[in-house]
């Protein structure tokens, strides 16, 4: 089995304090991308840099320190890495990374927040458009792609605990669930939505404030998206509210080899 992993830890060093490299030990993914870690890999501990058994590669913003920030995690040698989607606008922030591991193309990635005026949601409509014509060229190119991380949107009503109370709140506007529309009527899948169709209550990111993450007053925001001729290739997709050392939990997939 290939047990890839997607976690946004806001803040690397953070999550190292709480157990991150313990849960890293104690889970063993083979491989795992990390989202908002807020450091540049010469700011890391060895142990958090270079884990025994995996390669890392980092992208990390250039244009504000401890902001945005992606890694990738892989026991497995990739072929080729790609820092970015080779945008200068997106890639200064530190938002993707992609890896061709020959039978996939992986991509992960930490979408814009559209902030709570609003100020970014144009860039993060931008990025989003970017981002899935990117993918769309790797798949006319005959490729099939895996693209995980926090995409900071949940798409139904389904996907957030109080939809109606967040009808004008960035990221469950109508414009950036609208982009989720189009992802799945490409034919992507919502790999978790795909085996879960109508569980509620399934959350990935809680505020920290109003003791929400206890009631379970979340969001689910952070996804695994395939290609579907992957489809065949699933084992399971789930979700680990269980893990803590984030205001976001882990979510997996599992594939056959």
């Amino acid at each position: 089995m290939l047990r890839l992993y997607s976690w946004n830890v806001n803040g690397i060093r953070a999550a190292q304090s709480k157990g991150l490299l313990d849960w890293l030990q104690a889970t063993q993914p083979d491989i795992l991308c990390l989202q908002e870690t807020k450091a540049h890999p010469d700011q890391l501990d060895e142990a958090v840099r270079q884990p025994d058994g995996y390669q890392t590669y980092w992208a990390w913003s250039s244009v504000k320190k401890g902001y945005s920030g992606v890694a990738l995690y892989t026991k497995i040698a990739p072929r080729s890495v790609q820092i970015g989607l080779g945008i200068e606008e997106y890639d200064r922030e530190g938002r993707t990374i992609v890896a061709d591991y020959g039978d996939f193309v992986w991509i992960g990635a930490y979408f814009p927040n559209g902030a709570r005026d609003h100020s970014r949601v144009p860039f993060k409509m931008a990025y989003k458009a970017a981002f899935l014509d990117y993918v769309e060229r790797l798949r006319a190119a005959g490729r099939s792609v895996i693209f995980c991380g926090d995409v900071n949107t949940a798409h139904r009503p389904i996907d957030l605990a109080r939809p109606e109370e967040n009808q004008n709140t960035t990221g469950f506007l109508p414009e950036e669930r609208a982009w989720l529309d189009e992802v799945v009527a490409r034919g992507y899948l919502d790999i978790f939505r795909e085996l879960h169709p109508d569980e509620p209550g399934h959350y990935t990111y809680w505020n920290y404030w109003g003791n929400a993450r206890p009631r379970n007053i979340g969001w689910r925001i952070d996804y695994f998206f395939i290609t579907p001729d992957l489809r065949e290739r699933v084992v399971s997709a789930d979700i680990h509210p269980e893990v803590m050392g984030s205001d976001h939990c882990p979510i997996s997939l599992t594939l056959r080899d």
